[in-house]
């Protein structure tokens, strides 16, 4: 017996030191671009709050982005899923952490013919009646580690569910943002164009007037009007994209896209993120809960290689059962009734046609294929900073030259305001200068509304400060 425990031991000691895989190795960049980024708003190390939609200055916006973390059936479901994942933990915890204690009570009619098995003469007339009361215990040791790595696993899955659930709300609140602010820049650009209609309107009467006493031409008028509807034709399609906007802002806040009551957005509401944060990228796979949910389902395939790799090795389980047995129900508990029964039982695989060594090989390659995604999700984080970044670079750029663009406009309509009144120039003249100063300012509102939107994915590319979030 004495060579037999101290094999087991052995055997034991060589499974916990066996180490069957290796965690990925992803190395950090020093930066996020191979050149500096010229984004002088940016403040590298500095930390990004939990309501980081509240850095765009909007009280409007920030009751917006909380009425759809409230209500939004996308994170009810994200949030059942976590519930789920936790109870699975505590059930099977419970099951395998502490022994199981079983009662039974039975009641059996038996009936026996003795003279069929060769036998005479029994102390006992048949049919009889048989009651049994009875209390069992069993505990199965985890010597090799099977129950522990099982509940690494479902812990990891716990984990995973978790930062889903962070990851949804992250790209919530960052989706009601963008839609927002898009939603806020077409209505500005519904009214520049509606604006830009009129002018064309009244530049065509003054062309057809001109026309008819023949000073333009029939191909001068034909312009005109071609201008003018080109302009109208691009109203519907800007008025569908606001609509669609407001359906997917009214999903969001858990609400039917026509009975939906909603804010009105103003680009003029909302300021710049100055200074906008920005992680450093040693901070960033920490960072995102999209990361940790890769990292958490690695963990999990990490532990159902040590499973696996337990099933191969012996199971040792202690079982005990105390009660009582009689024919008379009366007796059930009284004297001369009682019973024990004390046991263990050692179950070691011998032949399984390659199963459970096929099982620790898929083990390992489902392990080796996580690893492959947590890489694959850490890269990819970095390339979502990185082009945000760029983005935010060419926004700089095109903000400040369409803000150039528009403030020249101005002048020159200003200009021609002076000079119409001064019978410097035609009515059509000054019309024109107006209506190119409204082609600017709708240039300039597009470009506001890429400034704010790529801050918008910025911080929700760096994880948006979910850790500080109250609890």
């Amino acid at each position: 017996m004495k060579p037999a425990i101290i094999g087991l031991a052995a055997l034991a000691l060589t499974a916990c030191a066996v180490d069957p895989v290796q965690p990925p190795q992803v190395a950090s960049p020093g930066q996020y671009t191979a050149a500096p980024v010229e984004v002088p708003q940016l403040a590298p190390g500095a930390d990004i709050p939990a309501a980081w939609w509240q850095l765009f200055g909007s009280p409007a916006l920030d009751a917006l982005v909380r009425r759809a973390l409230e209500a939004s059936p996308t994170l009810a479901r994200a949030r059942a899923r976590l519930s789920q994942a936790q109870e699975e933990l505590n059930a099977r915890t419970g099951a395998t952490q502490y022994p199981q204690v079983d009662a039974r009570l039975a009641a059996n009619r038996l009936d026996l013919q003795p003279q069929a098995l060769g036998v005479q003469g029994l102390p006992v007339a048949f049919p009889f009646n048989l009651y049994l009361a009875s209390v069992g215990v069993s505990y199965t040791f985890d010597f090799f580690g099977a129950t522990r790595q099982e509940l690494a696993a479902l812990q990891a899955e716990v984990d995973q569910e978790r930062y889903e659930l962070e990851a949804a709300r992250l790209a919530l609140a960052g989706n009601v943002v963008t839609t927002a602010v898009r939603e806020a820049a077409l209505r500005e650009q519904i009214a520049s164009t509606e604006d830009m209609i009129a002018l064309h309107a009244r530049q065509v009467a003054i062309v057809e007037r001109l026309e008819a006493i023949g000073t333009a031409s029939r191909a001068d008028l034909a312009a005109q009007r071609r201008d003018l509807a080109q302009a109208r034709a691009g109203l519907p399609e800007l008025r569908r994209q606001r609509e669609q906007a407001r359906h997917r802002l009214g999903v969001y806040v858990g609400e039917a896209p026509g009975t939906a009551q909603l804010p009105e957005l103003r680009l003029a509401e909302l300021k710049l993120p100055a200074p906008l944060p920005l992680a450093l990228p040693s901070e960033l796979a920490r960072r995102r809960p999209d990361i940790r949910a890769a990292e958490a389902l690695l963990q999990q395939a990490g532990a159902r290689v040590g499973v696996a790799t337990a099933h191969l090795y012996p199971q040792i389980t202690l079982s005990a059962t105390a009660g009582s047995l009689t024919s008379h129900a009366a007796d059930l508990f009284g004297g001369g009734t009682g019973f024990y029964l004390l046991g263990a039982s050692l179950a070691q695989p011998l032949f399984r046609g390659g199963e459970l060594q096929a099982r620790r090989r898929a083990a390992v390659a489902a392990y080796e294929q996580a690893g492959a995604a947590y890489q694959e999700s850490v890269l990819k984080g970095f390339q979502e900073v990185a082009d945000v970044l760029r983005a935010l670079e060419a926004d700089e750029v095109k903000l400040r030259e369409r803000s150039e663009a528009a403030e020249q406009a101005r002048r020159v309509s200003d200009i021609a305001a002076a000079r119409l009144e001064a019978g410097g120039i035609s009515t059509y003249a000054a019309l024109d200068a107006q209506r190119r100063l409204h082609a600017a300012q709708l240039e300039r509102t597009q470009a506001m509304a890429d400034r704010h939107a790529d801050s918008a994915a910025l911080l929700q590319a760096l994880g948006g400060g979910w850790w500080d979030a109250p609890r």
